[in-house]
């Protein structure tokens, strides 16, 4: 089976110092794959590259067996992004941003699509809403409908789950492997909840000082590097990681 998204060999460079060193890795069509890693090991520009904000310095990227960069804008309309960190105009309302969204995309029935994805995530009432007057959380969830407005095959989330209630972000994480599970939305999965990242994916790979350290079903590389789970391995890393950037 092809994969959705293949990256061979990737590398960026910013001002002499490799901030992403010859990454590969793949996902299969309907998995959701964890890209985790310390601050600074390299997860950010990895996704900036993924959506064609930065240019690599050396490598490929093949999305829907397509290279993204000679195909850039025919892939980019059959994928999306979201992240709590990613922000709308505040002084549009709820609705009016996602119409700007859904024309960007060519979305069909867009009203529609706005409805049903607004009730999906508890955010009808705030329809008419200005962005600026939402709560994190409501940020949060907005941004996930934007980022479903086109009915992506591919999905890159960025803390998805960043600011909401606990029941909040466990009907999310339900919709999201329903979409992986039942429509066959790939997903790419950035987190710092190692237990969400546990229950999420299928597979994962850790990023250290813009390498690949390991990769692999989450219990298997609990096992391999000896620690007691997922959420242990994470802070071992992260300090290896500290010591490393002390010494050099």
């Amino acid at each position: 089976m092809e994969p959705i998204l293949d990256v061979k060999n990737l590398r960026k460079l910013f001002d002499g110092t490799i901030a992403v060193k010859d990454i590969s890795f793949s996902i299969q069509p309907g998995e959701i794959y964890g890209l985790l890693g310390p601050n600074g090991a390299g997860k950010t520009t990895t996704i900036q590259m993924l959506l064609g904000v930065l240019t690599p310095d050396s490598g490929s990227i093949s999305i829907f067996g397509r290279d993204l960069q000679v195909e850039r804008e025919h892939i980019l309309s059959r994928m999306n992004f979201s992240s709590s960190y990613i922000s709308m105009p505040f002084n549009l309302s709820v609705r009016e941003n996602l119409n700007v969204f859904a024309r960007l995309y060519s979305v069909s029935q867009p009203s529609q699509r706005i409805t049903e994805l607004l009730k999906l995530f508890d955010l009808d009432s705030y329809s008419k809403t200005l962005t600026g007057k939402l709560s994190s959380g409501q940020l949060t969830r907005l941004y996930l409908v934007k980022a479903l407005i086109n009915r992506p095959r591919l999905l890159l989330l960025d803390e998805p789950t960043a600011s909401l209630d606990p029941d909040v972000a466990d009907r999310t994480r339900t919709t999201l492997r329903e979409l992986a599970r039942d429509q066959g939305v790939t997903v790419l999965y950035t987190s710092h909840n190692m237990a969400e990242i546990e229950l999420m994916c299928q597979r994962i790979a850790f990023l250290n000082h813009g390498r690949i350290e390991a990769e692999g079903r989450p219990a298997e590389i609990v096992k391999q590097y000896g620690r007691d789970n997922l959420e242990d391995l994470f802070l071992h890393i992260a300090r290896r990681s500290e010591a490393e950037g002390e010494e050099s």
